[in-house]
């Protein structure tokens, strides 16, 4: 007898999403997580209590970012929860100074994706976070590191280039490239573009602003510059990601539009 036609998405369908909750906390270096479209945790996996400071994941249920970590991380981590589920796009190896005390010299690598319900409408944001571990430079250097990353988050906006954070770590241009590089796997100046790019996602779905402006207010002075390098990063314009993102958003069933 032949066995019945296999299909992936009735096995997922069946499958209780919670099943593969516990496998993240036999992983003790990844923080796992799912908030809903407010911010509110829903699942915590062990090092994610210890990153919240809580003793179990129940009692980080129903609490936001804003109840664990200083005002000005927890904008930046609720920022990117907003851009997945407004976007509908996932946040990949975003590097970020570690869910910690202030001050921790820990990097942490994040990704982020939407979660949908049986219908394709966004429900909230899944993600986890990792450590940067093994990384061969002095604690010293380490925190240096986070600073201009903490730097680059914080500012990205503002008109400063390698030799500037390089200062500000007290390191000279040509070591600072050199281990930035080595322990984020690229350089200052492509991981701003990164952040750039994330935050104008956002603004293109959030806001009316028109390119241009939103292209200003994300660091970009030049339409073309910022046009190119959205391109390079999505693929498309920032014109047909809004016009994208818009058509899915209005779509009937909450899917996304296809075509």
């Amino acid at each position: 007898m032949n066995p019945p036609p296999y299909s992936r998405e009735a096995f997922l369908a069946e499958m209780a999403a919670a099943v593969l909750h516990p496998l993240y906390d036999l992983m003790p270096d990844v923080s796992f997580f799912i908030k809903d479209t407010a911010g509110r945790f829903v699942a915590l996996s062990r090092l994610g209590c210890e990153f919240c400071g809580v003793k179990t994941e129940e009692d980080a249920f129903g609490c936001t970012d804003l109840d664990f970590f200083p005002e000005s991380r927890a904008a930046e981590y609720m920022a990117d929860d907003r851009l997945v589920i407004a976007s509908g796009q996932p946040i990949v190896n975003r590097i970020e100074p570690a869910p910690e005390m202030e001050g921790s010299p820990r990097l942490v690598v994040t990704n982020k994706i939407p979660v949908r319900d049986r219908n394709g409408s966004i429900i909230g944001v899944a993600g986890f976070s990792r450590r940067v571990e093994h990384l061969r430079c002095a604690t010293t250097v380490i925190r240096k590191l986070a600073a201009a990353v903490d730097q680059i988050h914080q500012h990205y906006a503002e008109s400063f280039d390698t030799a500037d954070l390089a200062k500000q770590a007290g390191l000279s241009t040509s070591q600072f490239e050199r281990l930035f590089r080595k322990a984020l796997g690229s350089s200052p100046r492509q991981y701003l573009q990164r952040v750039r790019i994330e935050h104008a996602c956002l603004f293109l779905v959030e806001s009316e602003d028109t390119v241009a402006a939103i292209a200003q207010r994300c660091g970009y002075y030049d339409h073309a510059h910022f046009t190119k390098a959205f391109v390079a990063l999505k693929g498309k314009t920032p014109t047909a990601f809004r016009k994208e993102r818009q058509a899915s958003l209005n779509a009937p069933s909450g899917r996304p539009a296809q075509g």
